[in-house]
């Protein structure tokens, strides 16, 4: 395969591993003691964000650092979408309370976060990759 035929695979593959590893966060966050986990926990917990990593910050070497008009403008409009997710994420810290242990949970999300957002006008390029090479 090409460079270019690997683009849209692996913005598709870096989406699958970002909900998979959003998983850890969540139940590490939900658990009242997170020694009960699997000893793999952890350890898978940490080479799914490294495999999250290299296929997130690929993806903007793919599409060799370039993206168009269009990425831009949609990543704009999520960005702004965000922006109101932050005052949810307020609610639910008020709501939730107790009931979450933010301290297991709270780096996870942050950083998955803040790599999903960076990439984000990447990842719209690659993802419109296959069909403006068609048009």
């Amino acid at each position: 395969m090409t460079q270019s035929a690997w683009v849209r695979p692996t913005a598709f593959a870096a989406l699958i591993l970002f909900l998979l590893s959003w998983v850890f966060p969540v139940g590490a966050g939900l658990a009242k003691d997170t020694s009960v986990f699997p000893r793999w926990w952890g350890a898978l917990d940490v080479a799914l964000a490294f495999v999250l990593a290299i296929a997130a910050l690929g993806i903007p070497a793919l599409v060799r650092g370039r993206t168009d008009k269009g990425a831009e403008e949609a990543s704009y409009r999520v960005y702004r979408i965000v922006t109101h997710g932050l005052m949810a994420v307020g609610v639910v810290v008020v709501l939730a309370g107790d009931r979450i242990t933010w301290a297991n949970c709270a780096t996870g999300f942050l950083w998955r976060t803040w790599l999903g957002l960076y990439i984000l006008p990447w990842w719209v390029t690659a993802v419109r990759a296959h069909s403006v090479a068609n048009a």
